[in-house]
C-alpha cells in the first residue's frame, strides 16, 4: 500500500529526533559524568572551561616543581646543619691545641683530625639530590670541590657555576632557592671563608704553631657565624616554599572546584531526563501506532 508523506508525518518523526537527541545527551552525562563532552554541547562555555583546565594544569605542573624543590631545600638546610656540627667540631679540636703547654705530637694527631674533619666538610659541599649537586650552581652536573690532604691548600678551586636558578610559586611570583657551595664555603672574604679557617687551624696544628692556632681560633668564631646565615637562608627558603605549596594546594582546591562547575553534569537532572524521554517516546510511538493510515485508494473508491 502507497500512503502519502504529508506533514503530520513529518512532525512525528522530528519529534522522535528530538526525544532520541534528549535520550542521548542524558545517557552520555550519566555514563562520563560531565555535562560538557564536545564543543557543542555547549558552545557558550567552552572559552571558559579551556581557560580554568589551563590554570589547573599549570598550578599542577607548578605543585609538583615544589614538591622537588622541597626535596632539595630540606636535603640543602639539613647539609648545612651538619656543616655547622663539623665546624663546631674543629673549634673544640683546636681549643684542644691551643695551650702552649700540649706537645708538638699531640696537635699533630689534632691536626689530622681536623683534616678529616674538611673532608668532612668538602662532602657536605658536594651533597647531590637525584644526581643534581644541589650546591654546584647552574652547573650541577659538576661537584663543587675536590678535596687532597697532601696539599698545603687542600681544596680545589671552585667547578661550578653561579646559582640563577628561581622557582616560580602559584601566585606567579618568583624566588630563588639554592646558593653555591664558594658562596657558603669559600667565601671571598677570608674570615668568613670556612675551608680557609680549617686549613689555617689545620696548618698551625701540624706546625706547632702556638700563635697560628690562637689566631685561627679566634678567625673561626665569625667563620661559623657566617654559617648559620647561610643556614638561615634555607630555612627561609623552607618557609617560602611551604607558603607557596599551601597557597597551590588551596588553588587547585579552587579550580578544580570551579572546573566542576562549569563542565560536571548534573546526575540526578540526567536521570528525570533520561526516564520522560523514554516516557515520551513510548507515549509518541503509542499514539503514532493508532494514528488513521490515508492512502490513494481512499480516494479513488
Amino acid at each position: 500500500m502507497i500512503e502519502f508523506f504529508n506533514a503530520q508525518a513529518q512532525t512525528f518523526l522530528n519529534g522522535m529526533a528530538r526525544i532520541q537527541q534528549r535520550q542521548m545527551t542524558a545517557q552520555k552525562q550519566l555514563s562520563t559524568g560531565l555535562r560538557i563532552n564536545s564543543v557543542a554541547d555547549d558552545p557558550a562555555h567552552i572559552g571558559d572551561l579551556m581557560s580554568v583546565r589551563a590554570q589547573l594544569d599549570q598550578t599542577t605542573q607548578i605543585n609538583s616543581n615544589l614538591g622537588l624543590v622541597k626535596t632539595e631545600t630540606d636535603t640543602g638546610e639539613s647539609a648545612l646543619q651538619n656543616a655547622v656540627g663539623l665546624l663546631d667540631q674543629v673549634t673544640t679540636l683546636g681549643a684542644q691545641g691551643q695551650p702552649d703547654t700540649q706537645s708538638a705530637a699531640t696537635r699533630s694527631q689534632l691536626a689530622d683530625q681536623v683534616g678529616s674533619v674538611l673532608q668532612e666538610l668538602v662532602g657536605v659541599a658536594n651533597t647531590s639530590v637525584e644526581g643534581r649537586y644541589i650546591f654546584s650552581g647552574d652547573s650541577d652536573q659538576a661537584a663543587p670541590y675536590s678535596v687532597d690532604l697532601s696539599q698545603t691548600y687542600p681544596v680545589s678551586t671552585y667547578g661550578g657555576s653561579g646559582a640563577t636558578r628561581e622557582v616560580r610559586a602559584p601566585d606567579g611570583s618568583l624566588f630563588p632557592v639554592s646558593k653555591t657551595a664558594q658562596e657558603i664555603f669559600d667565601s671571598d672574604n677570608p674570615d668568613t671563608n670556612v675551608f680557609q679557617q680549617v686549613t689555617n687551624l689545620r696548618n698551625a696544628l701540624q706546625n706547632n704553631d702556638q700563635a697560628g692556632i690562637e689566631s685561627a681560633l679566634g678567625s673561626l668564631t665569625a667563620t661559623g657565624t657566617y654559617l648559620n646565615t647561610q643556614l638561615a637562608f634555607y630555612g627561609n627558603v623552607q618557609d617560602e616554599v611551604q607558603r607557596a605549596t599551601d597557597f597551590g594546594s588551596n588553588l587547585t582546591t579552587q579550580l578544580q572546584t570551579q572546573l566542576s562547575g562549569i563542565q560536571d553534569a548534573d546526575m540526578t537532572q540526567a536521570i528525570t531526563d533520561l526516564t520522560q524521554a523514554s516516557l515520551q517516546q513510548q507515549a509518541a510511538l503509542g499514539a503514532e501506532g493508532q494514528m488513521p493510515r490515508t492512502s490513494l485508494f481512499n480516494y479513488l473508491g
